[in-house]
C-alpha cells in the first residue's frame, strides 16, 4: 500500500513538467520511439495496475494502444496542434496481459476528401511478448481549448523522479492523493486499487449494468477531459458485467461523440444480443448535463471449460 502511495507522489512530481497527463505518469509509460511512420510505447505493470488476477487492468491496456494509435498521427503534425478520438477499435486475443505491455503503432495516412484534417493509424500490443489484441483508430485534429498550451510528451520514468513531499502539495495535488488513499481504503480480497481509483465499480441493472465514476485527474487527459482509451474501457468493463462471469471481452469498437466533461461519468449498457456462442452489449458514456459523450459496442464469448 505505501509503494502505491509512494508511485502517486512521484507521478505527481513528474507531472509538474508539462505535456504528459497524471495517468500516463503515474503508469509510467516509456516512448521509446516515436516516428512519422511508427511509435513503440511500453508499460512494465505491477500491483498498483493490476486485476486480482494479477493480469494488467483494461484500462492500462486500452489507455496504451489509444496513446500507440495517437502517437504516431502526432508525429506528423506541429507541436501546438492536438488530437481528439474519432473512433477506437480493439480485438483482444485472450493471451493473459502479464508481463511487459508494448504497443507498436502504426501511421496509415490522412483521411482523403475531407473538410477536416483526420488521421488513421493501427496498433499491435503484447503482453510479455505475447499477442494481446490488434486494433485501429481515427483522430480529428484540432486546436487546443483556449487558454491551454500544448508540449511535448517526454516518457514518464519513475526512475529519475523523486516523491514529493505530502507538505509540499499544492491543493490540486492533494485532492489526487486523497483520492488514492480512499481508493487503497476500499481494496478487498476480490478487488484491487486501479480498480477503485478509476471508479470501475460496475453493477448489473434490469437491462444490462451501469457505472458511475467521479470525473478527475486520475483520470484526464492534456487538455482536462477524460482519457479515451480509459472510458473505452470503463464502457467495456460495465458491458462485462451486463453478462454472467463465464463470459469474456472479445472486441471493442468506440466512437467519440464529444469532450468527456462533467462531475461525474454515467455508463449505461444494454445487452443488444446474448446466445450460445456470442454476446452483444452497448454502452453509452454520459457526462455534463446527462449529454452522450462515448458510444460503445462490445462483443464477448464463453470462456472455455477448464
Amino acid at each position: 500500500m505505501m509503494d502505491i502511495r509512494q508511485r502517486v507522489l512521484t507521478a505527481l512530481a513528474l507531472n509538474r513538467t508539462p505535456g504528459f497527463h497524471f495517468s500516463g505518469n503515474f503508469l509510467g509509460v516509456m516512448f521509446d520511439a516515436i516516428s512519422r511512420t511508427d511509435s513503440r510505447i511500453r508499460i512494465e505493470p505491477g500491483a498498483f495496475c493490476s486485476d486480482s488476477d494479477g493480469t494488467a487492468n483494461l484500462g492500462v491496456i486500452a489507455l496504451l494502444a489509444d496513446i500507440a494509435l495517437a502517437s504516431v498521427v502526432r508525429a506528423n503534425l506541429t507541436p501546438s496542434q492536438r488530437l481528439g478520438t474519432v473512433s477506437l477499435h480493439l480485438q483482444l486475443s485472450g493471451a493473459p496481459c502479464s508481463g511487459s505491455l508494448v504497443a507498436e503503432g502504426a501511421f496509415a495516412g490522412f483521411l482523403d476528401g475531407a473538410a477536416g484534417h483526420q488521421g488513421l493509424s493501427r496498433v499491435r500490443l503484447t503482453a510479455g511478448g505475447q499477442q494481446a489484441l490488434v486494433g485501429h483508430g481515427a483522430f480529428m485534429v484540432l486546436h487546443p481549448p483556449p487558454g491551454v498550451t500544448m508540449h511535448p510528451v517526454t516518457s514518464a520514468d519513475h526512475s529519475c523522479a523523486a516523491p514529493l513531499a505530502e507538505s509540499a502539495l499544492e491543493t490540486h495535488e492533494r485532492a489526487v492523493l486523497a483520492h488514492a488513499d480512499a481508493a487503497l481504503a476500499e481494496v478487498t480480497p476480490d478487488t484491487r486499487f486501479i480498480q477503485h481509483f478509476w471508479g470501475q465499480a460496475p453493477y448489473r441493472s434490469a437491462t444490462g449494468a451501469k457505472c458511475a465514476t467521479a470525473n478527475g485527474p486520475q483520470i484526464g487527459n492534456r487538455v482536462g477531459h477524460v482519457q479515451g482509451g480509459l472510458q473505452v474501457a470503463l464502457a467495456a468493463l460495465t458491458a462485462a458485467a451486463a453478462l454472467p462471469p463465464d463470459w469474456m471481452l472479445s472486441g471493442i469498437s468506440a466512437w467519440f461523440i464529444r469532450a468527456a466533461q462533467g462531475r461525474t461519468l454515467h455508463v449505461t449498457s444494454r445487452i443488444v444480443h446474448h446466445g450460445r456462442n456470442t454476446a452483444v452489449v452497448r454502452s453509452v458514456i454520459a457526462g455534463r448535463g446527462r449529454q452522450r459523450m462515448l458510444e460503445v459496442v462490445t462483443t464477448h464469448v464463453p470462456r472455455a471449460q477448464e
